[in-house]
C-alpha cells in the first residue's frame, strides 16, 4: 500500500486509515484474549469481523499469529479470511479508474 501510495495510486490517508485500523484491531485481539484467559464478558466475534472488513485485517492476522487467538476456530477463521478478501477487492476497485472517482470526491 505504501508503494501504491507512493505512485499516487491509493492517497496516503487510505495507508494511515489501514495502519490505524490494524493497530486497533490488534489491540481489540490483544483485549479479547486476555477477557478469555481471566473468564470475563469478551469482544463479540462479530465485532472483530467488522474491524477485519473495515481495513483491520492486517493487524487482525498479526494478532492471531503472535498471540494465538482466534487462531484454531475454523468457522472465525473463514470468516476473516473472507473478510480480507472482501476488503481486498473493494481496494483493489478503489484504485480502479471506477473507484478514482469517489476517491477525488473525498480528496
Amino acid at each position: 500500500m505504501v508503494i501504491a501510495s507512493n505512485f499516487e495510486h491509493i492517497p496516503i490517508y487510505v495507508v494511515y486509515l489501514y495502519a490505524t485500523l490494524s493497530l486497533v484491531t490488534f489491540l481489540m485481539y490483544a483485549l479479547d484474549k486476555s477477557k478469555a484467559q481471566k473468564g470475563t464478558w469478551r469482544i463479540a466475534e462479530s465485532t472483530l469481523h467488522l474491524f477485519s472488513l473495515a481495513g483491520g485485517w492486517p493487524g487482525a492476522a498479526i494478532a492471531q499469529q503472535a498471540l494465538r487467538h482466534k487462531s484454531k476456530k475454523r468457522e472465525f477463521r473463514f470468516m476473516f479470511w473472507l473478510t480480507v478478501i472482501v476488503n481486498c477487492c473493494a481496494l483493489a476497485w478503489l484504485i480502479s479508474p471506477y473507484g478514482a472517482q469517489v476517491i477525488a470526491v473525498f480528496s
